[in-house]
C-alpha cells in the first residue's frame, strides 16, 4: 500500500463537509462512511443483536466507531428484511456470526388467501418502528440527522411481507395480487414517513430510498417497469413532496438494465440533493454518466473487504476514489452494501488510508 499517507490534512470537520457535500460544494476531501452496522456493534464490545433491538447501544456504537476509524459518522437504525414483522409477521434476531442482520422467520402471508385479510400496521406499534422511533429522538436530541426505520421501498417490502419467490409467481401469474400488495407496502411506507414528519419536522428528515428484490438477479427490466416504477415514483415524489431536506437512495446488487428506468424516477434537486448508492456491479463511471446531477455514493465490494487482503482493499478503494472524484454532482466513499459485521478491522483502515492517500480535492 501506498506510504503516503499524512501529506494531507483534513481542514474541514465531518459536519462541514458533508455539509459541503449536500450544498453541492467541493469538500475538502471525498467524505466516507462504511455503512456499517453489526460491525460496528462487535467493534464497540456490543452484539449484532443489540444494533437492532437496543437503540441506546446502537447509535454508541456507530458513532464510537466513526471515531476510531475517522470517518463521517452517518447512523441509522433499521434492517433489509423491513415489513416482515411490521406487517405481523416474526423475525429472527442475529444471534451468530452467520447472521448479519434480522430474518424473516413467518412470513404474515402463508397463502394467497392470506393476502385478503392483511390490514395495514399501526405505524407507532408495529414492528421495529417503536426502536426506530427511539433512536431518532436520541438523534434529534444530539442534533444527528434523521433516517426513518421505515426506509426502503414498495417491492422489498412485499417481498418481506409475501415471501420473495411467492411475490415473485404473483408477477408472472397473478398481478393483481402484486399490485393489491404494493399498494399497501406504499400506502405503509408513506404513513411512517408522515408520522417522523409530524413528529420531527421535516427540515429534520433525510429520506432513506432502496431497491433491492428489484435486481436483475431477480426480476427483469420490463417487470421494474411494471412493477416497481410506478410505486416507487409516488413514494419518492411523496416524501420529497413532504419537505425532507435530503435523500440517500440505494440502488443494490445488479442493477444495470434497470438505470434507464430509475433515471425516470424523482431524484431530487440541489436544494433537496439525493445521494444515489451503488453496488460493485454498477460501474461508478457508468453511474455518473447516466446520473450526473447526483452525489454518486459506492461502491467497493463487501465480499473484498471480508476476506480480501487489506492491500486489495486499498487498490479497490482508490479505483473507486479515483472515479468519484470525477462526478460533478460530488462522491460519498462507501462499500457497495452494509459493510460485512465480520470484516477484518484493518481493510477499514485501509479504505480510510486510501482516502486520506487519494481523496483529497485539488
Amino acid at each position: 500500500m501506498s506510504q503516503v499517507g499524512g501529506i494531507c490534512k483534513d481542514k474541514m470537520s465531518s459536519a462541514e463537509r458533508m455539509g459541503a457535500l449536500m450544498m453541492g460544494q467541493t469538500p475538502d476531501r471525498v467524505p466516507f462512511n462504511p455503512f456499517a452496522m453489526g460491525f460496528a456493534g462487535i467493534n464497540a464490545g456490543y452484539t449484532i443483536r443489540d444494533m437492532y433491538d437496543n437503540p441506546q447501544k446502537a447509535l454508541e456504537a456507530q458513532l464510537w466507531t466513526a471515531e476510531q476509524y475517522g470517518y463521517e459518522p452517518i447512523v441509522l437504525f433499521g434492517y433489509a428484511a423491513y415489513g416482515g414483522w411490521e406487517f405481523g409477521g416474526d423475525i429472527k434476531m442475529p444471534t451468530s456470526e452467520w447472521e448479519g442482520a434480522p430474518s424473516v422467520a413467518r412470513f404474515p402471508i402463508e397463502s394467497d388467501e392470506d393476502l385478503e385479510k392483511l390490514e395495514l400496521p399501526d405505524v407507532k406499534t408495529a414492528g421495529i418502528l417503536p426502536l426506530s422511533m427511539e433512536f431518532s429522538k436520541i438523534c434529534d436530541q444530539m442534533g444527528l440527522p434523521i433516517l426513518p426505520g421505515a426506509s426502503g421501498d414498495a417491492v422489498t417490502v412485499a417481498g418481506n411481507v409475501a415471501d420473495v419467490s411467492r411475490f415473485c409467481r404473483w408477477m408472472m401469474k397473478k398481478p393483481e395480487l402484486a399490485h393489491h400488495m404494493l399498494r399497501l407496502a406504499t400506502d405503509h411506507l408513506l404513513e411512517a414517513y408522515q408520522y417522523w414528519v409530524d413528529t420531527f419536522g421535516a427540515e429534520k428528515i433525510m429520506a432513506g430510498f432502496f431497491v433491492t428484490i428489484a435486481a436483475n438477479q431477480i426480476m427483469s427490466p420490463k417487470q421494474f417497469e411494471e412493477f416497481v416504477l410506478p410505486y416507487q415514483y409516488e413514494l419518492q415524489e411523496k416524501i420529497l413532496g413532504m419537505g425532507v431536506q435530503a435523500a440517500f437512495f440505494h440502488i443494490c446488487g445488479e442493477q444495470n438494465l434497470n438505470l434507464p428506468l430509475i433515471q425516470q424516477l424523482p431524484l431530487g434537486s440541489p436544494r433537496q440533493p439525493v445521494i444515489l448508492s451503488f453496488g460493485h456491479e454498477v460501474d461508478i463511471d457508468t453511474a455518473i454518466e447516466m446520473f450526473p446531477n447526483n452525489i454518486i455514493a459506492g461502491n467497493v465490494e463487501p465480499q473484498v473487504i471480508q476476506n480480501g487482503r487489506p492491500e486489495q482493499v486499498y487498490e479497490l478503494t482508490r479505483i473507486a476514489i479515483e472515479k468519484g472524484k470525477k462526478a460533478p454532482g460530488g462522491f460519498f466513499l462507501m462499500p457497495g452494501c452494509e459493510l460485512p459485521p465480520m470484516a477484518p478491522g484493518y481493510n477499514i483502515h485501509a479504505m480510510m488510508k486510501a482516502v486520506n492517500d487519494f481523496g483529497f480535492y485539488d
